[in-house]
């Protein structure tokens, strides 16, 4: 079985080189080891360092240059919509207020199915409707991923932030 010891975030691998798929949940994306079954058959182990939060587009590999690209289940998700901008952003800081992971597109805020936050969101204002794809929420102010400088690192890496001279 193929051991999956590098992960590198979309952008900052030879994405044309994948041998193989692996589709996760968004609970699947978020692990430091775990068996994987690939889309195409097989399976490999996930065998990092630490736990990464991974998202679609992202790549795996084993010490051998064999990638494997991850992309994003479909799951059960609430989508809610708002009249405008503003209403929207109230319906964001009341999740926010609630620490629940929350996917935001300029249009609709997307949460895991939750009948009580659903009933809350409705009597806010929002349009609240069952969708089914992948989920990829906020990762958070100090989530490598939200605070990447397009050099696909994060802040473990050591490096400095001192500006040029």
């Amino acid at each position: 079985m193929r051991r999956l010891i590098r992960h590198a975030p979309r952008g900052g691998w030879p994405e044309g080189a994948a041998a193989a798929t692996v589709t996760l949940d968004f609970d699947a994306r978020h692990r430091r080891r775990a068996r994987l079954r690939l889309d195409g058959g097989g399976e490999a182990l996930l065998d990092l360092e630490r736990a990464v939060a991974m998202a679609a587009g992202d790549g795996l590999a084993d010490g051998d240059g064999f990638w494997v690209r991850v992309e994003a289940a479909a799951e059960p998700l609430l989508e809610a919509r708002a009249a405008d901008p503003a209403r929207l952003a109230r319906l964001a800081w009341h999740l926010g207020n609630r620490h629940v992971p929350a996917e935001i597109a300029a249009d609709a805020i997307r949460i895991r199915p939750d009948h009580v936050l659903r009933d809350m969101l409705a009597r806010l204002g929002a349009v609240v409707a069952p969708v089914e794809r992948p989920f990829q929420p906020e990762g958070g102010a100090y989530d490598e991923r939200a605070h990447s400088h397009g050099r696909g690192h994060g802040h473990d890496r050591g490096h400095g932030h001192d500006p040029a001279p």
